[in-house]
Protein backbone atom coordinates (compact mmCIF):
# COMPACT_ATOMS: atom_id res chain seq x y z
CA UNK A 1 0.00 0.00 0.00
CA UNK A 2 1.14 4.03 -0.85
CA UNK A 3 1.69 5.99 1.97
CA UNK A 4 -1.19 7.96 0.80
CA UNK A 5 -4.30 6.38 -0.56
CA UNK A 6 -3.91 5.22 -4.40
CA UNK A 7 -7.07 4.03 -5.31
CA UNK A 8 -8.26 5.73 -8.93
CA UNK A 9 -10.81 8.31 -8.54
CA UNK A 10 -14.18 7.40 -10.09
CA UNK A 11 -14.48 10.37 -11.85
CA UNK A 12 -11.71 12.27 -13.91
CA UNK A 13 -13.69 15.56 -14.90
CA UNK A 14 -15.20 18.39 -12.54
CA UNK A 15 -18.57 16.31 -11.72
CA UNK A 16 -20.61 17.22 -9.03
CA UNK A 17 -20.93 14.14 -6.77
CA UNK A 18 -22.74 13.67 -3.72
CA UNK A 19 -22.81 11.80 -0.46
CA UNK A 20 -25.17 11.82 2.26
CA UNK A 21 -23.32 12.21 5.71
CA UNK A 22 -25.11 12.30 9.12
CA UNK A 23 -28.42 12.59 7.15
CA UNK A 24 -26.65 15.93 5.24
CA UNK A 25 -26.09 15.52 1.28
CA UNK A 26 -22.34 16.65 0.76
CA UNK A 27 -21.12 17.68 -2.33
CA UNK A 28 -18.00 17.15 -3.22
CA UNK A 29 -15.63 16.23 -6.43
CA UNK A 30 -13.38 13.30 -7.05
CA UNK A 31 -10.67 13.69 -9.77
CA UNK A 32 -7.23 11.87 -11.18
CA UNK A 33 -5.76 9.31 -9.36
CA UNK A 34 -2.61 8.76 -7.36
CA UNK A 35 -2.02 9.62 -3.89
CA UNK A 36 -4.95 10.58 -2.00
CA UNK A 37 -5.71 14.15 -0.82
CA UNK A 38 -8.77 16.13 0.81
CA UNK A 39 -9.02 19.83 0.28
CA UNK A 40 -10.89 21.84 2.81
CA UNK A 41 -12.60 25.45 2.52
CA UNK A 42 -12.58 28.22 4.72
CA UNK A 43 -15.69 30.07 5.54
CA UNK A 44 -18.33 31.41 3.30
CA UNK A 45 -16.31 29.26 0.77
CA UNK A 46 -16.52 26.53 -0.95
CA UNK A 47 -14.85 23.53 -3.30
CA UNK A 48 -14.62 25.70 -6.02
CA UNK A 49 -11.67 27.65 -4.36
CA UNK A 50 -9.38 24.86 -5.11
CA UNK A 51 -9.69 24.67 -9.24
CA UNK A 52 -6.48 25.88 -9.93
CA UNK A 53 -4.90 23.16 -7.32
CA UNK A 54 -6.67 20.41 -8.85
CA UNK A 55 -5.73 21.14 -12.38
CA UNK A 56 -1.97 21.89 -11.40
CA UNK A 57 -2.04 18.59 -9.35
CA UNK A 58 -4.65 15.98 -10.34
CA UNK A 59 -1.69 14.16 -12.74
CA UNK A 60 -0.13 12.96 -9.90
CA UNK A 61 -2.37 13.06 -7.44
CA UNK A 62 -5.82 11.83 -6.19
CA UNK A 63 -7.44 15.51 -5.83
CA UNK A 64 -10.95 15.40 -3.00
CA UNK A 65 -12.87 18.21 -2.39
CA UNK A 66 -15.99 18.73 -0.91
CA UNK A 67 -18.45 21.81 0.30
CA UNK A 68 -18.29 21.42 4.12
CA UNK A 69 -21.45 21.30 5.51
CA UNK A 70 -23.78 24.51 4.78
CA UNK A 71 -21.30 26.00 2.67
CA UNK A 72 -21.42 25.77 -1.11
CA UNK A 73 -24.16 23.46 -2.76
CA UNK A 74 -24.20 21.23 0.28
CA UNK A 75 -27.12 20.72 3.13
CA UNK A 76 -27.23 22.06 6.59
CA UNK A 77 -26.20 24.39 8.95
CA UNK A 78 -22.12 25.31 9.14
CA UNK A 79 -20.65 24.04 12.44
CA UNK A 80 -17.04 24.04 12.50
CA UNK A 81 -17.22 21.50 15.38
CA UNK A 82 -18.88 18.72 13.01
CA UNK A 83 -16.35 19.02 10.30
CA UNK A 84 -14.09 16.32 12.10
CA UNK A 85 -17.24 13.97 11.73
CA UNK A 86 -17.80 14.82 8.32
CA UNK A 87 -14.72 14.69 6.92
CA UNK A 88 -14.14 11.35 8.74
CA UNK A 89 -17.58 9.54 7.36
CA UNK A 90 -16.61 11.01 3.68
CA UNK A 91 -13.19 9.34 4.11
CA UNK A 92 -14.56 5.99 5.23
CA UNK A 93 -17.65 6.27 2.71
CA UNK A 94 -15.00 6.57 0.05
CA UNK A 95 -12.13 4.16 1.61
CA UNK A 96 -9.81 7.33 1.74
CA UNK A 97 -7.08 5.94 4.34
CA UNK A 98 -4.15 7.09 4.39
CA UNK A 99 -5.11 10.59 3.01
CA UNK A 100 -3.22 13.47 3.20
CA UNK A 101 -5.43 17.17 3.70
CA UNK A 102 -5.30 20.99 2.95
CA UNK A 103 -7.26 22.98 5.14
CA UNK A 104 -7.61 26.93 4.76
CA UNK A 105 -8.42 29.19 7.43
CA UNK A 106 -11.92 27.89 9.39
CA UNK A 107 -10.91 24.69 7.66
CA UNK A 108 -7.84 23.95 9.70
CA UNK A 109 -10.18 23.11 12.50
CA UNK A 110 -11.75 20.03 11.33
CA UNK A 111 -8.41 19.10 9.34
CA UNK A 112 -6.35 18.83 12.66
CA UNK A 113 -9.82 17.48 14.30
CA UNK A 114 -10.07 14.72 12.06
CA UNK A 115 -5.97 13.95 11.75
CA UNK A 116 -6.24 14.28 15.71
CA UNK A 117 -9.33 11.23 16.08
CA UNK A 118 -6.98 9.04 13.64
CA UNK A 119 -3.75 10.05 13.19
CA UNK A 120 -2.45 6.48 11.82
CA UNK A 121 -4.66 7.04 8.85
CA UNK A 122 -3.06 10.64 7.56
CA UNK A 123 0.30 11.05 5.98
CA UNK A 124 0.75 14.77 5.31
CA UNK A 125 -1.08 17.92 6.51
CA UNK A 126 -1.33 21.09 4.82
CA UNK A 127 -2.69 24.11 6.99
CA UNK A 128 -3.11 27.45 5.50
CA UNK A 129 -4.02 30.65 7.23
CA UNK A 130 -4.73 28.97 10.45
CA UNK A 131 -7.45 31.29 12.76
CA UNK A 132 -5.97 31.71 16.54
CA UNK A 133 -6.39 28.32 18.36
CA UNK A 134 -7.27 29.56 21.50
CA UNK A 135 -10.02 31.41 23.17
CA UNK A 136 -8.41 34.12 24.37
CA UNK A 137 -7.67 35.64 20.72
CA UNK A 138 -10.05 38.39 19.26
CA UNK A 139 -11.44 37.40 16.45
CA UNK A 140 -11.07 39.13 13.45
CA UNK A 141 -14.20 38.37 12.35
CA UNK A 142 -17.26 40.31 13.91
CA UNK A 143 -19.81 37.48 14.04
CA UNK A 144 -22.34 38.88 16.11
CA UNK A 145 -22.29 41.62 14.11
CA UNK A 146 -22.45 39.98 11.07
CA UNK A 147 -25.53 38.12 12.19
CA UNK A 148 -27.28 41.23 13.37
CA UNK A 149 -26.53 42.40 9.83
CA UNK A 150 -27.81 39.52 8.25
CA UNK A 151 -31.12 39.07 10.41
CA UNK A 152 -32.30 42.97 9.74
CA UNK A 153 -31.21 43.78 6.51
CA UNK A 154 -30.92 40.25 4.92
CA UNK A 155 -28.12 37.90 3.69
CA UNK A 156 -27.22 40.10 0.33
CA UNK A 157 -26.13 42.95 2.88
CA UNK A 158 -23.88 40.86 5.13
CA UNK A 159 -22.45 38.95 1.96
CA UNK A 160 -21.71 42.99 0.30
CA UNK A 161 -19.76 43.41 4.00
CA UNK A 162 -18.14 40.25 3.90
CA UNK A 163 -16.82 40.79 0.51
CA UNK A 164 -15.04 43.86 1.80
CA UNK A 165 -13.69 42.58 5.00
CA UNK A 166 -9.38 41.97 4.70
CA UNK A 167 -9.61 38.22 4.84
CA UNK A 168 -11.87 38.56 1.45
CA UNK A 169 -9.26 40.99 -0.50
CA UNK A 170 -7.10 39.39 -3.06
CA UNK A 171 -3.84 41.01 -4.08
CA UNK A 172 -3.93 39.47 -7.89
CA UNK A 173 -5.00 41.00 -11.05
CA UNK A 174 -6.56 37.84 -12.22
CA UNK A 175 -10.09 38.51 -13.25
CA UNK A 176 -11.37 34.79 -13.00
CA UNK A 177 -9.45 34.79 -9.13
CA UNK A 178 -12.27 38.01 -8.40
CA UNK A 179 -14.99 35.84 -10.42
CA UNK A 180 -14.44 32.79 -8.64
CA UNK A 181 -14.31 34.41 -5.30
CA UNK A 182 -17.28 36.55 -5.74
CA UNK A 183 -19.34 33.59 -6.90
CA UNK A 184 -18.40 31.23 -3.72
CA UNK A 185 -19.04 34.37 -1.57
CA UNK A 186 -22.79 34.32 -3.13
CA UNK A 187 -23.12 30.83 -3.39
CA UNK A 188 -22.68 31.14 1.16
CA UNK A 189 -26.40 30.19 2.27
CA UNK A 190 -25.80 32.05 5.60
CA UNK A 191 -27.80 29.59 7.75
CA UNK A 192 -25.12 29.48 10.58
CA UNK A 193 -25.40 33.35 10.91
CA UNK A 194 -29.05 33.31 12.67
CA UNK A 195 -26.90 31.29 15.28
CA UNK A 196 -22.99 32.03 15.52
CA UNK A 197 -21.23 30.07 17.71
CA UNK A 198 -19.11 31.95 20.06
CA UNK A 199 -15.15 32.42 20.44
CA UNK A 200 -14.99 29.66 22.55
CA UNK A 201 -16.96 27.22 20.84
CA UNK A 202 -14.19 27.86 17.69
CA UNK A 203 -11.63 27.53 20.25
CA UNK A 204 -9.06 24.40 19.52
CA UNK A 205 -7.39 24.45 23.26
CA UNK A 206 -8.40 20.48 23.33
CA UNK A 207 -6.71 19.60 20.07
CA UNK A 208 -3.43 17.77 21.34
CA UNK A 209 -1.28 19.30 18.91
CA UNK A 210 2.21 18.75 20.76
CA UNK A 211 1.56 14.97 20.19
CA UNK A 212 0.77 15.45 16.86
CA UNK A 213 3.63 13.81 14.66
CA UNK A 214 2.45 13.81 11.40
CA UNK A 215 4.27 15.96 8.58
CA UNK A 216 2.95 19.54 8.43
CA UNK A 217 3.40 22.43 6.15
CA UNK A 218 1.62 25.74 7.82
CA UNK A 219 1.80 28.32 5.32
CA UNK A 220 0.93 32.17 5.24
CA UNK A 221 0.43 34.77 2.30
CA UNK A 222 2.82 37.74 2.22
CA UNK A 223 -0.20 40.22 2.85
CA UNK A 224 -2.48 38.16 5.29
CA UNK A 225 -3.31 40.25 8.79
CA UNK A 226 -0.66 39.90 11.22
CA UNK A 227 -2.62 37.73 13.50
CA UNK A 228 -2.94 35.62 10.80
CA UNK A 229 0.67 35.23 10.59
CA UNK A 230 1.13 35.49 13.77
CA UNK A 231 -1.51 32.15 14.15
CA UNK A 232 0.75 30.38 11.52
CA UNK A 233 3.80 30.78 13.93
CA UNK A 234 2.25 29.24 16.65
CA UNK A 235 1.01 26.51 14.88
CA UNK A 236 3.91 25.25 13.95
CA UNK A 237 5.78 25.74 17.34
CA UNK A 238 3.21 23.84 18.60
CA UNK A 239 3.66 20.67 15.78
CA UNK A 240 6.01 18.49 16.29
CA UNK A 241 6.96 17.88 12.83
CA UNK A 242 6.08 21.17 10.92
CA UNK A 243 7.46 23.75 8.49
CA UNK A 244 6.50 26.92 7.77
CA UNK A 245 6.18 28.65 4.46
CA UNK A 246 5.22 32.39 3.19
CA UNK A 247 3.46 32.97 -0.41
CA UNK A 248 5.16 36.39 -1.40
CA UNK A 249 2.46 38.49 -2.84
CA UNK A 250 -0.48 37.25 -1.59
CA UNK A 251 -2.85 37.65 1.03
CA UNK A 252 -5.42 35.31 3.03
CA UNK A 253 -5.83 33.49 0.14
CA UNK A 254 -2.85 32.57 -1.51
CA UNK A 255 -4.12 30.25 -3.76
CA UNK A 256 -6.11 32.40 -5.50
CA UNK A 257 -3.77 35.36 -5.09
CA UNK A 258 -0.38 33.01 -6.05
CA UNK A 259 -1.86 29.61 -7.51
CA UNK A 260 1.22 28.33 -9.38
CA UNK A 261 3.75 29.40 -6.35
CA UNK A 262 0.49 27.51 -3.89
CA UNK A 263 0.68 24.59 -5.81
CA UNK A 264 4.21 23.78 -6.89
CA UNK A 265 5.01 24.22 -3.01
CA UNK A 266 2.12 21.56 -2.19
CA UNK A 267 3.31 19.25 -5.00
CA UNK A 268 6.69 19.48 -3.33
CA UNK A 269 5.87 18.45 0.16
CA UNK A 270 3.08 16.03 -1.05
CA UNK A 271 5.73 14.13 -3.13
CA UNK A 272 7.78 13.70 -0.67
CA UNK A 273 5.41 12.73 2.03
CA UNK A 274 3.11 10.91 0.00
CA UNK A 275 4.02 9.80 -3.39
CA UNK A 276 6.50 6.42 -3.31
CA UNK A 277 6.29 5.85 -0.18
CA UNK A 278 5.27 2.40 1.58
CA UNK A 279 4.33 1.49 4.69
Amino acid sequence: MTACASVPARQTDAADLFVEVHGTPLRYRDEGCGPAVLLVHGWTLDLEMWDPQVRALRDTFRMLRLDRRGHGLSAGIANPQRDGADLAALCERLRLTPVALIGMSQGVRGVLEFAGAAPRGVRALILDGPPPLDATSESEVPLQRYAALARTQGIDAFRSEWSRHALMQLCTQDAEAYARLAAMIARYPGNDLMNPPSPAELAGEHLRLESLRIPALVLSGEHDLPGRRQAAQQLAARLPDAELAVIPGAGHLPNLDSPDTYSKICRGFLIRHCAGNTS
